[in-house]
């Protein structure tokens, strides 16, 4: 008799490599399944990436009438906790526990993180929105409670992310860690296009209600999810355990200052710090731009946020492509960079007269590039890496990003709102504080782009380190560093 569930799983199989970004990292020991289930945590982390940047900072600017340089500082406070991601790392490489287990318990910490600050951010929106009995609540109690509803949801992203990715990389081989870390971005990406599609057919008729039983599904969903990742991924060791207490790791200062002692890995920073910085500032002002430069509803700049997601689920795709045929991360993060300049260009221009079209197509460049410097940067700080401390790398690289985000953030919406308040009596057209805002984020980028250029001369084949063989660069020093 015919086995349909046999033939379809052996199909799936054959074309995952081919078709499916970073598939063929499966092996029988770590299969595909077990792989996609543990990225699961990084779904929930789109999930709540596109609540807070997405959808919640256009309803307070827009609906609840909430200044943006207060909205952007509440995006911007996870900045508190994003410098701490280079210590979690580092916590999670050398955590001693009697069962062996390392990266489980900082997962669980940032889950629990994540529930609490959703679990406040319902009553916070009733207090600002004056609805039903919170009508007459005062206004601060509304805004300091978003506030450390946001601060919570930051800090556990901050530590299910990081602590999540090391633990993938540990169950792969070291030359597969680049593409298990890029699996799991896309299924980041993933999250933040489906629920971003989610999200706007739930609020297609919002109302303060709605927008709160939304709110908590997401605080429920993310405990299962994160809960159905983590089962049986980290297997109990009690000889593990018996080396952990015995182990006796430099201390963090020593590996920190080893680690940024490595070659060109200062001015690799650097470039994620511009980059990120130059993608980062729109992140609070681009759907409430397409509110009110273009008229774009609550339902309709929501689902912009798939769109943005989609250009960068393509350059990761692209990015994991042309990195496995040997192209040098550092060129394809500087090309990443300089997609953003027309990107942001055509955001610009389509309040001028460009229309929606030309507005859609720049988000769409901008989501691509930023797939693009996001994969190529991350493969490079990896593949600089002492070996042993991959959790510290991705958390170095998750702080200098994570903390020029914020900052990026905070300060796109207080241009905003000082540009207002200057304008005086006549005001100022709808559009002008946005694209001054777009404006300096094409001369981020083109910083990123210059500072990066002395890092791609001499870069000699990544093909050749992932097989495990050396090469000479055309210099007179080898190349072994970011390639």
């Amino acid at each position: 008799m015919f086995n349909y569930r046999s033939f379809a799983l052996r199909k799936l199989a054959s074309i995952g490599p081919k078709y499916l970004p970073f598939a063929d990292v499966a092996t029988d020991e770590v299969p595909l399944s077990r792989l996609l289930r543990l990225s699961l945590f990084q779904v929930t982390v789109g999930m709540a990436l596109v609540l807070l940047v997405g959808t919640l900072n256009r309803v307070m600017i827009v609906e609840l009438a909430v200044p943006a340089s207060i909205v952007a500082i509440m995006l911007a406070l996870p900045l508190l906790f994003a410098p701490l991601r280079t210590l979690i790392g580092y916590k999670s490489d050398t955590h001693v526990s009697a069962l062996g287990l390392r990266r489980a318990p900082y997962i669980w910490k940032g889950t629990l993180y994540q529930f609490g600050g959703f679990a406040i951010m319902p009553f916070a929106l009733l207090v600002l929105s004056g609805y039903g009995e919170a009508v007459d609540a005062p206004r601060w109690i509304g805004i300091g409670s978003a506030a450390l509803a946001f601060l919570l949801v930051g800090a556990g992203l901050h530590m299910v992310q990081t602590v999540g990715l090391a633990l993938a990389t540990d169950l792969v081989e070291d030359e597969d860690q680049p593409k298990v870390v890029g699996l799991m971005y896309v299924m980041l990406l993933f999250g933040m296009v489906g629920s971003a599609l989610i999200f706007g057919a739930l609020l297609e008729n919002y109302t303060p209600g709605r927008l709160i039983q939304v709110i908590q599904g997401c605080a429920v969903t993310t405990v299962s999810l994160n809960m159905f990742a983590m089962w049986k991924q980290e297997a109990r060791d009690r000889v593990r355990a018996a080396q952990m207490l015995e182990a006796r790791p430099e201390k963090f200062e020593v590996a920190m200052r080893n680690l940024i002692k490595r070659p060109t890995m200062k001015r690799l920073l650097l470039v994620i710090g511009l980059g990120t910085f130059g993608y980062g500032m729109a992140d609070v002002l681009l759907e409430p731009y397409g509110g009110q430069a273009l008229g774009l509803s609550v339902a309709q700049t929501t689902k912009l946020t798939a769109l943005l997601a989609g250009g960068t689920l393509l350059g990761f795709g692209y990015a994991s492509h042309v990195l496995g045929q040997g192209a040098s991360p550092i060129r394809l993060g500087r090309t990443g960079a300089l997609i953003g300049i027309p990107g942001f260009a055509a955001i610009i221009l389509s309040s001028l007269g460009g229309g929606i079209l030309m507005f859609l197509v720049g988000t769409f460049l901008t989501g691509l590039g930023a797939g693009l410097f996001g994969h190529a940067t991350l493969t490079a700080t990896m593949r600089a890496a002492p070996k042993g401390q991959i959790g510290m790398a991705l958390g170095t690289w998750g702080a200098v990003q994570a903390t020029c985000a914020g900052i990026a953030v905070a300060l796109a919406g207080i241009v905003r709102d000082v540009m207002l308040s200057a304008s005086g009596p006549a005001g100022i057209a709808a559009h002008a504080p946005y694209n001054l805002v777009f404006m300096i984020e094409i001369v981020m980028l083109t910083l990123a782009v210059m500072v990066a250029v002395p890092l791609g001369l001499g870069i000699k084949d990544s093909r050749s380190r992932a097989a495990g063989a050396r090469s000479v660069a055309g210099t007179d020093q080898k190349s072994v560093e970011v390639s």
